[in-house]
Order: structure tokens, then C-alpha cells, then sequence
């Protein structure tokens, strides 16, 4: 047993690794237990991995660098020139950049479960790392309509402190039954109306104060808790979605309305994605078993977390499925639960958790794709009717991909891992997220070199982004932040996202999703804009909350997305023109209270999600904007804003001085949002410390990161101050 990279960290000699104790612990006593494989031949497959694919790992790393470093040289011969599309894409095209593109073809996955192939509607984000937020996504499944529009601004206004405001409750109401009549539309009258439920030969009636009515269609009515006479709930589907109308008299609620109804539940997280990458902070061994565990946890339905509310205690685990009694007197199981996915990291970071044997670390990426296999063995292997994959497939999301050889080597080490732990080939379905560059532009071939297992593909402006900015980043300055979802190269890559994914067959199939609602506490502006995503044709949308899920979920209603799908098929409403088309901007156009203002608000946004992430190990949390605004900061919003002032640092638009100043005033401006935080390390006293140190890398050494990415620097500042605080303890 010897010490490893971290302080005290001790470490054991398995297969020819040196692998942390920690880790080993946790395979041997917690992972394997009921999977049937031995100990041994888990770890020999572990070292064949390793063997086998960290060479090709290294080798694709490479080309992007190569790729990256011509793409430099070629702006920079042609800098002050009319920028020429058509010759900047012969050019990408001669460098291996854009690949050739084959036939028309159609994706065969099989085995796919209904949350993603059939049933549109929203997708959580979630750091697996935090079990309390992994149990809250998950079984998010449900939601309480009148819940989310109470404690809200969806209604237009913030909600009211202190005790319950009949008047806001009324509100609530309202909204919600106009909500049943949309979704379950009675043959005559109006929810609002309704005085009792009750099922009657099989069907749904509704009584109206002396007379009584039905569905407008009885296949809506799904089942019922309690009696046929006086039930509890009535169940209806709409748009593939379920709806529970909550029936109890006594409830404070209930006991108001004249049909007893407290309550209505949406339908809303269908699929949570759990997420090992950009929202967590796990940079060692001892962070990675923490994001094992609760995976296992989740895999295993054992996971639990103790609550402390309002000084009283409970223990949170995962939601049983809903029971009804169906139509015609037969049981109906409803998920109660969301499905789950695994977000792993991508092919570039490595991890000290497990050293080769010529002292460098694994690739994290192999690590986790062969230990998010192992864990989802125990949901595999369950007989149980509650699991998470009713299909028997695991899901595993693959982020920060560049190119369609990046995903052929995902999908092949995929299947190694299903050979070694004796699934069939293509257990493991494959998300792509279409986030880099050199993947939009080839989004066509990547999808084709996973088309027997890929089901789902998802844009991110963010991420996407960061990258535009990265890979032409010697082209020239590049518009401010606020301006880029104005230009051509987005409008271009969102639209291409959803038309290429359904002419290689998604509908019905796989999922093609879009990106998060960055500002969690103004839900009335997501539920005025966010249909947007169903109308562009994504079947499902990433939302910040439980509670987003809930009212993004109505917008399913209110637009069938297989329906939107079928108009869209065959369109291609971007052209590749467009999306080669580089944001640049006009410096000279730029007040000195302009460049002032973008430079504050790209300090404060880094400073506001570095301080957490390097002192407490928080990866993805609410952080208020330079307007006070809390908005969800990840590692991709924190790229994109370091990228930004990179550029602009090369350009000349602004000096290192000028983002010097800015960072100290932005501290104090960080400081002040955190003052409630009895954990939070002040900035401003501590300009030396490892946060403002990797604020200041990630700007001053932002153009020589690879493809912009900040988890370089990030790991390395975090493990800095993990050792800096075991030394003081």
C-alpha cells in the first residue's frame, strides 16, 4: 500500500495499476456484490481497457490538436481579408475537417424505452455527485401543477410570502382547470364546472352541478385510485402524457373546490440525465466513488438521503410506481420514477483513480464508461417490476465529441464493455451531444457511426459556443456574449440538429433534444418562450428544476411534437454555409462602456462559478449574474465566458490590465451575493488564493487550452486546494 497523488491518499498494486484504495474498496465490497463477476476479472478487464484503448485515446487527441493548430495558421495567413465561406470550407474539407458524407441511411436502434422513443417531454440535468438532487430528478416523474404555479412567477408575479393567499390560490386553480379542459376536454362544459368524478361502466363522468358529462374521448381515461364511486384520482393520457386529477375533500385545497379536487399532477421529468461531467467537481478518487456510489445507488433503488426540513428529519429514497385500477378493473402501473441516464465525461480528461503502469492516469472516460456498465448490471439483472430500463438497456451520454472517428472509438469501446461483462451488443444506447464544432458539421457521419445504438442528440449553445469561439479563435474578435444567438451559425446549427436527426429516422426512435433554461427562478418567461423547443421539433428539452419540468411539461399539451416532426421531415433549414459563418464583430463599433460592461459581466459570471467550484467542490450550482439574476452555471457557461476574453485579450480589444481591474471589482461583487454563505472564502481578501488564480488561467491562458475547455485548469487548481486544506486540518 502506497501513498498516491493526494495527501493521504493510500493506494494498492491490481492488475499492474496502481489504483486507489478508496476506488478498490468500493469495486470489490459495493459494485460487484450480485452482478456474478469476480473481483479478478474485473479488474483484468479494467487493465485490458486501458491497454487496448488509451493509445487511440491519445492518437484522437492529437488530430484535434493538429486539426486545431492548421485551422490557426489558416486564419491567420488570411486575417484582414473578406472573410471567403466557400474557400474556408474547401479548405476544412482538404484537412480532414469535414468529413465526406455517405448515403442516406436510417438509425436501427432497437430496445429503445418509450420515455425516449415515443413519449415527448422534458429532461433533467442533475450532478449525480449530490444524492439529494439525483433522488429529486429522478423522481421528479410527478409533479404538483398547482404546486409550480403557486410558488412561482408563471402566473406573472412573485409569489406572495408568508400564509396561504386564497386569491393567488384561485388563480392557480383557474389556470389549472383551463389546463384539464386543453388536455382532457369534456364532451360538454368545462372543468371549472365539475362537481365530482366518479367512473361509470368503464368511463369517466363528470358531474356539472344536475347534469353530468364525459371525456370528449374515453381513450384519454387511463384509471383511478380509490372507488368507482368516489375516487381518489382519475388518471387521463394526453399527448402521450399522463395527468392525475387528486381527489380529497379534507385536504385544505379540496375541501374548497366543488369537485374535491387538491391537486394536479403533470407528467414531467420522463428522463433524467445523471450527470459524472460538466455540473459536478470530481477530481480525485475519493470524488469519483462519491459519483459511483450514487449511481449505484440509483441502479440498485437503494440510494437514499436523509432531509432536514424546518427542523423535522426524513429519509428521501426512490418514488414507487403509481397503481390504478384501469377502465375495465384491471391493474395499470405507471413509472414513478424518471429513466435514467448516465452522462459520462469525455476523451480528454484523465483521472488519478487509477494510475498505468508507466505512472500516468487512466483516461476518466474509460473508467467510467466500464463502471457505469458494472452498476447498471444490478438494474439489468432485476427481476423487479420497478426498474429503470424496462427495454433492459443502459444509457449512457457521451458529451464533447469532435467528429464522426471520436464516435466510431466510443462505440467501439462500448462494445468491449458489453463483450467483457456478457451483455449483448448494444445494451449500452449512446447519446451524442452536439456541442463541438467538427461534430455539427458532421453530424450526419457521427449519427452513422453509432446508428445501431445512438438514441439521442441534443444541442447546447453554451458548449457550442465555447467552441466556435475556440476554433476560430485567431480569425478575429467575436461579437459579445448577448449578440451570438442573433447569428447566422446558430439559427443554422439548431435547425440542421433537428432535421438531420429525423432524416436518419429519431422519430419514434431516439430522442433529439435542445438545451437548458439557464434562469431558474423566471418560470413565467420560460413558460411564455420554451414551447419554442416543441415547436422546433425536439422531443424533449433540458429544464433547471422539478418544478420547470412540471410547466414545460404542459407545453407537451399544448403541441403534439410527433405531429410537428412529421411536418418538418425532409427540410434542411440550414445550410452548411451558415454554419461555417464565423460571429465576428467590428471592434471600432464598441463604446469603452460597451467592452466595459461585457468584460464585467464575463469576470463576475467566472468568478461567481470558479469561487464555489475550487473551494467547496459545488460543480454546477445558482449563481446570480452581475444583474443579480440566478442563473444555473455549469462548466460550459464558465467556457464560454473565458473564452470570450481570451479572444478579446488577443485581439486588442481589451488589455490583461483592463480584466485585472475588472476582476478585483467583480469579487467584491461576488463576495456581497455570497455574504449568507457561512462556507464561502471571501475573493476579494484572497486575490493570491487558487479561485482568483484559476479565474486568471482560465482568461490569460485561454487560447492554448484545448478547444477552450476549462476542466484543466479547474481540476487542477480544485486539487491544489484539497491538498492546501487536508494540510490544514
Amino acid at each position: 500500500m502506497t501513498k498516491g497523488p493526494s495527501t493521504g491518499e493510500r493506494r494498492t498494486t491490481i492488475a499492474g495499476m496502481s489504483v486507489s484504495a478508496t476506488f478498490a474498496r468500493f469495486v470489490d465490497d459495493e459494485m460487484l456484490p450480485g452482478t456474478g463477476i469476480e473481483p479478478a476479472t474485473w479488474w483484468s478487464t479494467l487493465a485490458d481497457l486501458l491497454a487496448t484503448f488509451t493509445p487511440r485515446n491519445r492518437a484522437l487527441l492529437q488530430v484535434r490538436a493538429e486539426l486545431q493548430r492548421r485551422i490557426d495558421d489558416w486564419h491567420r495567413d488570411n486575417i484582414g481579408t473578406t472573410f471567403d465561406v466557400a474557400a474556408y470550407e474547401s479548405f476544412l474539407r482538404d484537412i480532414g475537417y469535414i468529413a465526406p458524407e455517405g448515403e442516406p441511411f436510417t438509425i436501427s436502434t432497437e430496445a429503445v424505452d418509450d420515455e425516449i422513443a415515443h413519449v415527448p417531454g422534458p429532461q433533467l440535468v442533475v450532478p449525480v455527485m449530490n444524492a439529494r438532487y439525483a433522488l429529486n430528478a429522478a423522481n421528479a416523474r410527478w409533479g404538483s401543477l398547482y404546486d409550480a404555479l403557486y410558488g412561482t412567477d408563471a402566473l406573472g408575479d412573485a409569489p406572495p410570502t408568508g400564509p396561504y393567499d386564497p386569491a393567488r390560490g384561485a388563480r392557480v386553480i383557474a389556470w389549472s382547470k383551463g389546463f384539464l379542459d386543453l388536455a382532457a376536454p369534456l364532451a360538454n362544459g368545462s372543468h371549472a364546472d365539475a362537481t365530482g368524478y366518479r367512473i361509470v361502466d368503464s368511463s369517466l363522468v363528470v358531474d356539472l352541478g344536475g347534469r353530468t358529462t364525459s371525456l370528449s374521448s374515453q381513450t384519454r381515461f387511463v384509471g383511478y385510485t380509490g372507488d368507482a364511486s368516489s375516487p381518489t384520482s382519475v388518471v387521463i393520457v394526453h399527448n402521450d402524457l399522463h395527468v392525475r386529477i387528486l381527489i380529497d375533500p379534507t385536504h385544505h385545497i379540496g375541501a374548497g373546490d366543488p369537485a374535491g379536487v387538491s391537486d394536479v399532477l403533470v407528467e414531467s421529468a420522463l428522463t433524467a440525465i445523471m450527470d459524472f461531467e460538466d455540473s459536478v467537481a470530481a477530481v480525485d478518487a475519493a470524488d469519483k466513488v462519491v459519483v459511483y456510489r450514487n449511481w449505484l445507488g440509483l441502479m440498485r433503488r437503494d440510494l437514499t438521503e436523509v432531509v432536514t426540513k424546518a427542523g423535522s428529519s426524513f429519509t428521501r429514497r426512490l418514488a414507487d410506481d403509481v397503481e390504478l385500477t384501469g377502465p375495465h378493473g384491471d391493474v395499470v402501473r405507471l413509472n414513478g420514477t424518471a429513466l435514467m441516464l448516465a452522462r459520462n465525461v469525455g476523451h480528454l480528461m484523465t483521472t488519478p483513480t487509477v494510475l498505468l503502469n508507466d505512472g500516468s492516469e487512466a483516461f476518466e472516460g474509460l473508467l467510467d464508461i466500464l463502471v457505469t456498465a458494472t452498476c447498471a448490471m444490478h438494474d439489468l439483472k432485476s427481476n423487479s417490476t420497478t426498474r429503470n430500463s424496462a427495454r433492459r438497456s443502459v444509457y449512457v451520454v457521451k458529451p464533447k465529441m469532435h467528429g464522426p472517428d471520436e464516435v466510431a472509438y466510443a462505440v467501439e469501446v462500448m462494445g468491449f464493455v458489453e463483450d467483457a461483462l456478457g451483455m449483448p451488443r448494444n445494451t449500452i444506447k449512446v447519446g451524442i451531444m452536439d456541442e463541438e464544432r467538427r461534430t455539427s458539421v458532421n453530424l450526419t457521419e457521427c449519427i452513422r457511426a453509432a446508428r445501431e445504438r445512438i438514441a439521442f442528440i441534443n444541442t447546447g449553445f453554451l458548449d457550442r459556443t465555447g467552441d466556435e469561439i475556440h476554433t476560430s479563435m485567431e480569425a478575429g474578435a467575436m461579437v459579445p456574449k448577448a449578440q451570438m444567438k442573433s447569428k447566422a451559425w446558430l439559427t443554422a446549427y439548431e435547425n440542421r440538429n433537428v432535421d438531420i436527426g429525423l432524416a436518419c429516422g429519431f422519430s419514434h426512435r431516439a430522442q433529439i433534444g435542445k438545451g437548458m433554461w439557464a434562469a431558474p427562478d423566471l418560470m413565467g418567461d420560460m413558460l411564455a418562450t420554451k414551447i419554442g423547443h416543441v415547436e422546433a421539433g425536439a422531443n424533449c428539452a433540458w429544464v433547471p428544476s422539478p418544478t420547470a419540468a412540471t410547466l414545460h411539461a404542459t407545453h407537451y399539451h399544448r403541441l403534439y411534437v410527433h405531429d410537428r416532426q412529421r411536418e418538418l421531415a425532409g427540410q434542411n433549414r440550414g445550410s452548411l454555409a451558415d454554419l461555417l459563418s464565423i460571429p465576428l464583430g467590428n471592434p471600432d463599433e464598441w463604446s469603452p462602456e460597451e467592452r466595459r460592461r461585457e468584460v464585467d459581466n464575463n469576470c463576475q459570471s467566472i468568478l461567481g462559478y470558479v469561487v464555489r467550484w475550487i473551494d467547496q467542490g459545488v460543480g454546477c450550482s445558482k449563481v446570480p449574474d452581475v444583474n443579480d439574476v440566478a442563473l444555473m452555471e455549469d462548466r460550459a457557461t464558465c467556457r464560454i465566458s473565458s473564452q470570450q476574453l481570451a479572444n478579446w485579450i488577443r485581439h486588442g480589444v481589451v488589455t490583461r490590465d483592463v480584466v485585472e481591474d475588472s476582476l478585483v471589482r467583480m469579487a467584491r461583487v461576488v463576495d456581497a451575493q455570497n455574504a449568507g454563505d457561512a462556507a464561502y472564502v471571501p475573493l476579494a481578501s484572497n486575490l493570491d488564493g487558487h479561485a482568483m488564480a484559476a479565474a486568471r488561467d482560465l482568461i490569460t491562458m485561454g487560447c492554448e487550452q484545448p478547444s477552450g475547455y476549462t476542466e484543466p485548469i479547474l481540476h487542477a487548481r480544485r486539487q491544489r486546494r484539497k491538498r492546501q486544506l487536508e494540510e490544514t486540518t
